[in-house]
């Protein structure tokens, strides 16, 4: 090997330097392309299972035709008018239940939430695993079980009848509430749970150090800084509950059916499909139109 070949910088032109190194690769896009590769699988499920049913639902309640000679979309918009002609009690009387449960899960969760956020200590665990339970049985056999404890020869009405006469408690407005409540009194414990725990305990004390009493104290620290519990544990209840059937066709009688019910109905025993995707997609909206109200009037910097 020559002389030339060994020396540093040999076959360029004098003068030249080292060639400029390339851009350096932007750390920032990279992360930005990984979390839209993330997002993928969830948004295809998303579109694959709730938009495209959801345009389904909507095409369906605008056709006409029938099960047997087959549904053709004509954009017809008095399939809403007559369904909520027809069935408008129905949806009053399910936002009705439903405001009603979250009421009665929202007085006994808040408590509960609370005992086991500050005063549970070693047994937290225990309570929340009680709190968890009832998930493990299905939610037809936990509302089923209600039938016999409500029912006129079960316990709760033999008590009730030592001081009244003709207790019934079973297939009336009361019994549709209370499954309602019960069977979705979780969803309001563990959403509260979260925001109690997070708050810390230096702050309610030093409400105390400010002479404030200790109602005072959960009136204008605690509540407020657990209202997004409230806000999430409200809305998992409410929004579950107004579509709810379950409850309805097994504690309830005609008399108490919910707008839950009758799509069911319409769906599965009388197959007008068009007037049953009306109802569903008209409860759909009002629960969404519901929602953004309530959330824009508890404030969205709850939610944070």
């Amino acid at each position: 090997m020559s002389a030339v070949a060994q020396l540093p910088g040999a076959g360029t032109a004098p003068g030249a330097g080292p060639p400029p190194p390339g851009p350096p690769a932007d750390p920032g896009r990279r992360r930005s392309r990984v979390a839209y590769l993330l997002l993928l699988p969830g948004m295809g499920w998303l579109v694959l299972f709730f938009l495209v049913p959801m345009f389904s639902l909507l095409s369906m309640s605008l056709s006409e035709g029938s099960l047997e000679r087959g549904y053709n979309f004509t954009g017809r918009f008095a399939n809403y008018s007559e369904a909520w002609s027809q069935y408008a009690e129905y949806f009053w009387r399910s936002f009705l239940y439903a405001g009603i449960a979250t009421v009665l899960a929202l007085a006994l969760a808040y408590p509960l939430a609370y005992t086991i956020a500050f005063k549970a200590g070693r047994w937290r665990g225990v309570l929340l695993i009680l709190v968890i339970a009832p998930f493990f049985t299905s939610f037809l056999l936990r509302t089923l079980a209600w039938r016999t404890i409500l029912a006129d020869s079960g316990p709760v009405a033999d008590f009730l009848n030592l001081f009244f006469t003709d207790v019934r408690l079973l297939n009336t407005p009361l019994a549709v509430v209370t499954g309602l409540t019960y069977n979705f009194l979780p969803f309001m414990i563990l959403p509260l749970y979260a925001s109690l725990e997070r708050i810390d305990p230096g702050l309610i004390e030093a409400g105390g150090d400010l002479y404030a009493s200790p109602f005072t104290a959960f009136r204008k620290v605690t509540f407020p800084l657990s209202m997004p519990g409230v806000v999430a544990g409200t809305l998992l209840t409410f929004i579950p509950a107004t579509g709810d059937y379950i409850n309805a066709e097994l504690l309830g009688t005609v008399q108490t059916r919910m707008v839950g019910n009758v799509i069911d109905s319409r769906f599965l025993v009388i197959t007008d499909y068009p007037t049953a995707a009306a109802l569903s997609f008209t409860l759909m909206a009002s629960i969404v139109v519901l929602v953004a109200l309530y959330i824009r009037r508890a404030g969205t910097e709850e939610l944070v």
